[in-house]
C-alpha cells in the first residue's frame, strides 16, 4: 500500500473497530508502517516511558492501549474521525522530547511538538485542512486535565478554550489515562473524577 491507501486503511479501522490495535499491531508487524510517515508510529515502540506511571512499556504500548479506550467512547466525541486519530498521535511528540533527567524518563513539551509532527504527518495524507487541524489541536492541549489537576503553570484554559472544545480534551484526556497498565478500579475511579473537575471547572467559566 502507498501512504495513502494505508491512511484510508487505517481510518477505516479507527472508525470501524472495537479493538484498533489488534489490526494496527498486524499492519506494523507486516511492514505495512515501514513507509513515512507512518513509520513514525512504529518508531514509538523504540520510545521508553517512565514505569511509575506507564508500567505498559513502550509509548506504542500505551498509544494502542488508548486507541482502544478512544473505540470505547467514540461516539461521545463532536467528530469521531478527529477523535480517533488524535489518540493515536496524541504523544507523537515523544518521538523528539523523551529524555533522561536526573534517572527519570520525561516527555517535557511533547504535547506542543506533538502538535507540529501530527500536523506534519497528516499534511502527508489528505488535503482536508479542517481536519488536520483539528487533529493537531486535539494532540496539542492533551495534556490539560492533567496540568489542571496538578495546578502546574502549563495550564492555559484561555488559549486551548480558542482552539478547541473542553469537553474532547476531556474525553482524549481520560483515554490517556485509562490506556495504561496494571489499573485498579480504585484508580479509574480517581481518574475518572478529575477528569469531571476539569469539566466542571470549565463549565462554570462558559455557563
Amino acid at each position: 500500500m502507498n501512504n495513502r491507501e494505508l491512511f484510508n486503511t487505517v481510518n477505516k479501522i479507527l472508525l470501524e473497530s472495537m479493538k484498533p490495535s489488534e489490526q494496527i499491531k498486524r499492519l506494523i508487524i507486516g511492514g505495512e508502517f515501514n513507509i513515512e510517515p507512518f513509520n513514525k508510529i512504529k518508531k514509538l515502540d523504540q520510545i521508553e516511558q517512565n514505569p511509575k506511571y506507564h508500567p505498559e512499556g513502550s509509548a506504542l504500548n500505551h498509544v494502542l492501549l488508548v486507541v482502544d479506550k478512544a473505540s470505547q467512547v467514540k461516539q461521545y466525541s463532536n467528530n469521531e474521525e478527529v477523535f480517533m486519530w488524535a489518540s493515536l498521535l496524541h504523544d507523537i511528540g515523544k518521538l523528539t522530547t523523551t529524555k533522561v533527567r536526573r534517572n527519570k524518563i520525561t516527555s517535557y513539551n511533547h504535547d506542543v511538538e506533538g502538535e507540529k509532527i501530527a500536523m506534519n504527518f497528516l499534511e502527508k495524507l489528505t488535503y482536508n485542512v479542517k481536519f488536520k487541524e483539528k487533529v493537531a489541536k486535539l494532540v496539542r492541549w492533551h495534556m490539560q486535565p492533567l496540568f489542571f489537576d496538578k495546578n502546574l503553570p502549563f495550564f492555559n484554559p484561555k488559549d486551548m478554550i480558542n482552539d478547541v472544545e473542553y469537553k474532547e480534551v476531556a474525553l482524549l484526556s481520560l483515554c490517556d489515562r485509562l490506556g495504561r497498565g496494571e489499573l485498579t478500579p480504585d484508580t479509574i475511579e480517581l481518574e475518572e473524577n478529575r477528569i469531571e473537575k476539569f469539566k466542571e471547572y470549565f463549565k462554570e467559566k462558559l455557563d
